[in-house]
């Protein structure tokens, strides 16, 4: 009569199994055989598929624009020249340009915020009034304006500041989804941003999202660079958030 043979012998657990509590990451998955466990393949194909999805949602423009509007403060609405989201994910370069520039009035403002979907808009359509809410409060000496813009990469923000002549952007986007962070907000800084800016003059704070990086230390650290680009006048690779120093973080 054949020895049934429990679960324990075949289901065999990884011996750093313990890591995955400090970690989203896919490790310490075990083995079935010389597979995976079911339970982990069906849980791949599930976050894949949230990726996926992250990729082609939509920005929530109507209910975002609503929300802007009680936050009373200057809000603009942008287009660039991608026409679709296939066209946007083919396209980035047409991510970065305003399909044209319409305004007419030379605003002139200290900071603009700038709203756009990027590679995961639920990012934004989840996280970016609530930061909004947490950051503007602090910022009571400086002359502020709200901006979307639908299909938009990171470097919309040079365009749309030399349209409202703006010292300073905060481009919040969303960014490229992992399989543990589909919905992960991204924050872009620059000072005197204008049309053919490079990246080395950015500062991030990127992966703002349940599992990563919380509103209030991104909104903590968003101030820290505000405050120093302004009393620096410059930001990018020059700038360095020194997050062990309390003293630089606590206003």
């Amino acid at each position: 009569m054949a020895k049934e043979i429990s679960k324990s012998n075949y289901l065999q657990k990884d011996p750093w199994e313990n890591l995955r509590s400090l970690s989203k990451a896919r490790i310490a998955l075990g083995n079935s055989g010389g597979s995976l466990p079911t339970k982990e393949v069906l849980s791949f194909q599930e976050d894949h598929a949230f990726t996926k999805d992250a990729i082609y949602s939509d920005l929530k423009e109507e209910e975002l624009s609503e929300k802007l509007k009680k936050i009373e403060l200057p809000v603009y609405h942008f287009q660039t020249k991608v026409t679709d989201r296939k066209e946007y994910l083919k396209r980035p370069d047409l991510g970065k340009k305003l399909a044209q520039n319409s305004n007419d009035e030379n605003e002139g403002f200290d900071i603009l915020f700038i709203l756009t979907d990027g590679l995961a808009a639920d990012a934004i359509n989840e996280r970016a009034i609530p930061l909004l809410k947490e950051i503007l409060p602090k910022l009571k000496n400086y002359k502020i304006g709200l901006c979307m813009v639908k299909y938009g990469r990171v470097a919309i923000g040079d365009e749309i500041a030399e349209e409202l002549n703006a010292k300073f952007t905060a481009v919040l986007i969303g960014e490229r989804p992992g399989l543990s962070s589909p919905k992960s907000l991204g924050i872009y800084t620059t000072y005197e941003p204008k049309p053919g800016t490079t990246d080395e003059r950015r500062n991030c704070i990127s992966n703002i999202h349940k599992n990563g990086l919380s509103i209030e230390k991104a909104s903590e650290l968003l101030r820290y660079f505000i405050k120093e680009s302004f009393r620096r006048k410059l930001s990018g690779v020059k700038l360095k958030a020194d997050s062990s120093n309390q003293d630089k973080l606590n206003f």
